[in-house]
């Protein structure tokens, strides 16, 4: 497959709200694959498509023992609170706090056209918001507080 460039601050396709897929042909599959080795290759918890450059609402995350792929993906829940630190492979070496609902319940499409549904909590639920943030044109600078510069 192939890996991506990560797409930086202030690219405009950072704030662009990302549209949404109408068919999963081979290039969507194509996408996720190359989504898949990014994320990977960057030893990242999450991608968005916007940070490849496709305006396309696809996301892909790891927080670490679980690998998912979410097309046209929205949160139907959220409760609770978490707050933490975070960074973003689209914006290097700048860290901030930033306070998430700590419980979401995902849902989207498959590679396979399928619907699925995932409750989350914790860091998969960080991750989740996070990614479909950068759908909405939303960047975790947007939402942080304490902007640190550095490596975590």
């Amino acid at each position: 497959m192939g890996v991506y460039q990560i797409i930086e601050e202030p690219d405009e396709v950072l704030r662009a709200k990302a549209l949404p897929v109408n068919n999963i042909n081979a290039g969507v599959i194509r996408v996720l694959d190359n989504m898949r080795d990014t994320l990977y290759a960057f030893d990242g918890v999450g991608l968005a498509a916007p940070q490849i450059g496709v305006s396309k609402r696809i996301i892909v995350v790891d927080p670490g023992d679980q690998y998912i792929e979410l097309i046209n993906p929205e949160i139907i829940e959220a409760d609770g609170e978490q707050v933490g630190r975070e960074g973003c492979l689209s914006v290097p070496n700048l860290w901030g706090t930033v306070k998430r609902a700590n419980r979401v319940v995902v849902r989207g499409l498959n590679r396979e056209a399928e619907p699925v549904e995932y409750e989350a909590t914790e860091l998969l639920a960080r991750a989740f918001q996070h990614e479909i943030d950068h759908l909405d044109g939303v960047l975790f600078i947007d939402k942080a507080s304490d902007l640190r510069r550095g490596k975590d």
